[in-house]
């Protein structure tokens, strides 16, 4: 499976293989859908938090007494039946919405998002990638040129549409790129299945790309 290879200023510069093991697998959308869902919950943060009438402040004194007055019993004021008490059944704290999934059903619906990018030719191969300074300027041009000549934009995008997957820590690109809407940059030891599904282009260095090889190519 060949792919091309770009320059940063978006010119053909040669081809790649790409290993088949890791970008030719096959999507299952059930497990694709599984492992987005699995992700999504276990980011998901409690917010929600009532107090039940055993924490909410005051209401320690009987209101009236048992018998006697006409009225119905009352034994507290933060009881749930009246204005400003406890909440019976509402949302706690200590609510779990994370789900298990096994790595290796992750790690396949990875590659199967993966190996999607490439059969929609939806994959930007480039050499490599250097700025020289950590200016939004550069990285706009670097970035509207794919846009533009690779997957044939009429315009400068201000959408998020790019995923742009670098090695390790590269302060100078980060920085560059942080100001863009279109473009999100992540590390390679970061890379997830949400990101690949939220932007359509995937951007991919050489050296990135013989990383995910090494990775996951002995995932079955």
């Amino acid at each position: 499976m060949k792919v091309k290879v770009y320059n940063q200023n978006a010119e053909t510069v040669g081809e790649q293989d790409l290993n088949p093991a890791v970008f030719a697998v096959k999507a299952a959308e059930a497990l694709v859908h599984q492992a987005a869902i699995a992700q999504m919950s276990n980011e998901r943060q409690v917010l929600a938090h009532t107090k039940t009438k055993g924490e909410v402040r005051g209401g320690g004194r009987k209101p009236w007494r048992q018998k006697g007055t006409g009225r119905a019993r009352a034994g507290s004021t933060r009881s749930p039946l009246w204005k400003g008490g406890g909440i019976t059944f509402g949302p706690r704290a200590d609510r779990n919405f994370s789900k298990k999934i096994n790595t290796k059903m992750r790690q396949k619906a990875l590659l199967g998002v993966l190996s999607d990018k490439v059969k929609n030719n939806n994959l930007i191969l480039i050499d490599k990638l250097e700025l020289a300074a950590a200016k939004t300027k550069q990285a706009a041009l670097i970035i509207n040129n794919f846009a533009i000549k690779v997957i044939g934009e009429k315009k400068i995008i201000k959408k998020p549409q790019m995923l742009l997957v670098i090695t390790g820590k590269d302060e100078t690109t980060e920085r560059a790129m942080r100001n863009l809407v279109s473009v999100k940059v992540i590390k390679i030891n970061n890379i997830n299945i949400l990101d690949l599904l939220k932007h359509k282009n995937l951007i991919l260095t050489l050296e990135t790309v013989k990383k995910l090889e090494k990775q996951y190519s002995e995932v079955k």
